[in-house]
């Protein structure tokens, strides 16, 4: 949860959070799983996240979301981003998915350059809609 509300920080947003560990916690590992997440750490201390969920596409079938991704600040540029988001592809291949898809702020110039590396589109034709509830 640390690093959920440093992501939140990061992408100016510190207080949009609401949700808690508990919630997270029934969430993720409880009888019907809605997420699932992987982790990076360095002497036993997680540095970093990945937390996805499938998704279905009409015209693609079965997709994964890659919700949130995030590498504390201290620990970028050792390659652990990298292998997190590598760790997803494989996921995703594994699991027969057709696509992977995720948001990324405009001005995150580093997350643009380094989804690029990995050989991503980006869609500037859709707009992202919500109701907050």
């Amino acid at each position: 949860m640390g690093l959920v509300h440093e992501l939140a920080l990061f992408e100016k947003s510190p207080n949009e959070v609401s949700n808690t560990a508990q919630q997270m916690l029934n969430d993720g590992f409880g009888e019907r799983p809605l997420f699932d997440c992987i982790v990076a750490e360095i002497d036993s201390k997680v540095v970093g996240f990945a937390l996805y969920y499938y998704r279905y596409s009409t015209w693609k079938g079965k997709c994964l979301y890659l919700e949130d991704f995030y590498v504390t600040e201290t620990c970028r540029s050792k390659g652990i981003g990298k292998t997190l988001f590598e760790d997803i592809i494989k996921i995703s291949k594994k699991e027969s998915c057709k696509r992977i898809n995720w948001q990324v702020l405009d001005w995150n110039q580093g997350a643009i350059k380094f989804y690029s590396k990995h050989s991503a589109s980006f869609d500037k034709a859709w707009w992202n809609g919500f109701i907050n509830l």
